[in-house]
């Protein structure tokens, strides 16, 4: 449908005003790419609403009129979820002045925060009150609350806490035709249907547009410990957790695996890094355990069940931080592995999930599989073992060049996603579909799954209005917006 520019673009002038609406280059020029560069786009002006009642306006003249909208938090996707396409028809609706915490009751655990409220910031306001928000992640600092809710975001404390999916409590958003759902009430029970708070989680933002949510807090940490970990094999590693699960239960938040040939990456490339174990393992893992204000430090039992665990054969070697700046250091070791990555060379990133018990076998049988396949390409696993959810990476051949990306990235990405489907698991764990995983979504998806996406997505957003190409594979023959079967 082709929309009156200049009718559409006054009416949005009239709502919105001269803070509201640009088609400023120095404006729109940053939000056009993808922050990895991969996805370039256009757009026919920024829309920045500062209220809800802004986004619904929006929303109901771009639906009128048959115009796209791309929702853009932090721009911190990962697989180009917030980026337009390149026809610049679409407008691009940033959440960046619906800034505010709305409410912050330590009491009840409840923070209700709007879309825009950049992550880092909700970390600090709860901690002033005696809490925290349990779900951080690298892009702390810029990433945003509706972002993270329509990606369902994960990061290293899922282990104990679960995705962003786990931590709702309500939402409030716009749907494509302009009208509100007003679903913030934090109710522990609500049989009336369909759970749409659900259904908005992850669905990055091809079903409406997040304006605020509440979300759950905990109580602050009191006490933490950190330790590093060197095991002989990925199985032993996950043979370490349900050790130390039975004997500190739900002490553990964060347990991620690092295998030698990531650390020795970040060695090579990242100034100031230092091991921390004297004979290097084949496999590490990071430990985290953490204790709240009122309640007796964790290190004590973090240290007998390391003890036991060296005793009995699981582990090899360990370390517990002896302070703030060593446990600092051993987070920068995992933290730095991306970084580390990119310095060395080309390589295909996969975020990947199968169940929690398989992982630590597939991860050795795909990385096999794959090196057998692909002769030179090296495999860097490394990640979330304790969720099930490891970043796969093949680096390409020592000394391949960027070349190598094009040549062989889509038949090695292709391969690892098929022996992921065979053992029941998914091609994306926690970063979304976006426009990255599209096409291989649509290759292998089961045909329930699919038609599911379609329908919800034809019922939702007939016109197809928004954030178009994003999560949903559309059959050739058949998008919203068109008559005809999905």
């Amino acid at each position: 449908m082709v929309y009156d520019r200049d009718a559409l673009f006054g009416k949005l002038r009239d709502l919105l005003g001269p803070k509201g609406f640009s088609t400023d280059p120095t404006a729109l020029v940053p939000r056009l790419s993808d922050w990895r560069g991969r996805y370039h786009g256009k757009a026919a002006a920024l829309l920045s609403p500062a209220s809800t009642a802004e986004v619904a306006g929006i929303v109901a003249l771009c639906a009128a009129a048959g115009a796209p909208l791309v929702p853009q938090g932090g721009n911190t996707s990962m697989v180009g979820g917030a980026t337009p396409d390149a026809s610049g028809t679409s407008f691009l609706v940033s959440t960046a002045r619906l800034n505010r915490i709305r409410s912050l009751d330590a009491a009840a655990g409840i923070a209700v925060c709007e879309a825009g409220v950049i992550l880092a910031e909700l970390h600090e306001q709860a901690l002033a009150v005696g809490r925290r928000f349990p779900l951080t992640l690298g892009a702390r600092g810029s990433a945003t609350i509706g972002g993270l809710v329509s990606t369902n975001a994960g990061g290293t404390q899922v282990l104990r806490f679960g995705p962003m999916r786990a931590l709702v409590l309500g939402l409030e958003a716009v749907l494509p035709d302009g009208s509100l759902f007003e679903g913030l009430a934090a109710l522990r029970k609500d049989n009336r249907g369909y759970d749409l708070r659900q259904l908005l989680i992850g669905a990055e933002g091809t079903l409406g547009i997040v304006t605020a949510a509440s979300l759950r807090l905990v109580p602050a940490i009191g006490e933490r410990a950190v330790a590093w970990v060197g095991v002989e094999t990925a199985p032993k590693a996950m043979t370490l957790l349900r050790h130390l699960e039975a004997t500190m239960g739900e002490a553990i938040e964060s347990f991620e695996l690092v295998p030698r040939s990531a650390l020795e990456l970040v060695l090579a490339h990242v100034p100031g890094t230092r091991a921390p174990l004297a004979t290097p393992a084949p496999w590490n893992v990071l430990i985290e355990a953490v204790s709240p204000m009122s309640a007796p430090g964790p290190e004590p039992l973090l240290y007998e069940g390391l003890r036991s665990a060296l005793e009995t054969g699981i582990a090899a070697d360990a370390v517990i931080a002896a302070s703030e700046a060593q446990a600092g250091a051993f987070w920068r070791l995992r933290d730095s592995i991306s970084e580390a990555e990119k310095q060395d060379g080309p390589a295909t990133k996969h975020d990947i999930s199968v169940a929690v018990e398989a992982m630590a076998g597939f991860m050795t049988e795909a990385a096999a599989a794959v090196e057998a396949r692909f002769p030179g390409t090296r495999v860097n696993a490394f990640g979330h073992l304790g969720d099930g959810n490891v970043h796969f990476n093949v680096r390409a051949p020592e000394g391949a060049g960027p070349a190598w990306l094009e040549a062989e990235g889509e038949a090695v990405s292709q391969y690892v996603h098929d022996l992921v489907t065979r053992a029941g698991g998914s091609i994306s764990a926690e970063h979304g579909i976006g426009q990255m995983k599209l096409a291989e979504l649509g290759r292998l998806a089961d045909p329930a799954r699919l038609h599911a996406l379609r329908a919800i997505k034809q019922a939702l957003d007939p016109k197809g209005i928004m954030n178009p190409g994003k999560l949903v594979p559309f059959e050739a023959s058949s998008h919203p917006g068109e008559s005809g079967d999905l």
